[in-house]
């Protein structure tokens, strides 16, 4: 995470999530947009966390191909006949 080690830093990173998807209040908001344009460190993280946010939103939109989808509700179902031999009768 690189230098950010003081309180303003800890409170800015600790809402970072929040920040980006601008769900905190807007004088919380402000004083993490002033921080984030003073501290290098931060804004380096700022960056990259937008970029994963980004990257993961894209990749939620897309379907998987089909034998894939087949493969994974085969591994549900599988561990839940697992789960319920071990258990016994109810």
């Amino acid at each position: 995470m690189g230098a950010c080690d003081g309180p303003d830093c800890q409170k800015a990173l600790q809402n970072l999530y929040l920040f980006i998807d601008q769900e905190i209040d807007t004088a919380t908001c402000a004083e993490i947009q002033h921080h984030i344009d003073e501290c290098t460190d931060c804004l380096d993280e700022f960056d990259l966390e937008r970029l994963v946010k980004q990257l993961v939103s894209r990749s939620c939109h897309e379907v998987a191909p089909q034998p894939l989808r087949d493969k994974v509700l085969f591994s549900i179902r599988t561990v839940q006949v697992q789960i319920t031999t071990q258990q016994g009768p109810s």
